[in-house]
């Protein structure tokens, strides 16, 4: 069974703020694009770094509103987010 990784969300000067936990850095960067405000128009980077590691994966991610599923539970609202990511690369660090 695969273990979760903790990925930490960088900006753009290299701060860290924020832990998305997941199986694979999609998963993360999914969670991240969800609280968002990227468009499909205007996607926003997501840059999420493996801790333990000098890996940093690069995603462009947005969301958009779409309907609920036919058999949703009764407490969910008829339209919701949908997260949306693509891989763009990933980088090394040379230091952390």
């Amino acid at each position: 069974m695969a273990q979760t990784r903790n990925f930490v969300l960088r900006d753009e000067k290299g701060n860290e703020h924020g832990v998305f936990t997941g199986k694979q850095p999609r998963q993360a960067a999914l969670k991240v694009a969800n609280r968002g405000s990227g468009s499909k128009s205007k996607p926003e980077t997501i840059r999420l770094r493996e801790r333990g590691t000098k890996k940093v994966h690069v995603f462009k991610g947005w969301k958009e509103m779409v309907d609920a599923p036919k058999n949703k539970p009764d407490w969910m609202p008829d339209k919701i987010n949908k997260p949306y990511v693509k891989k763009v690369k990933i980088e090394k660090l040379d230091e952390i």
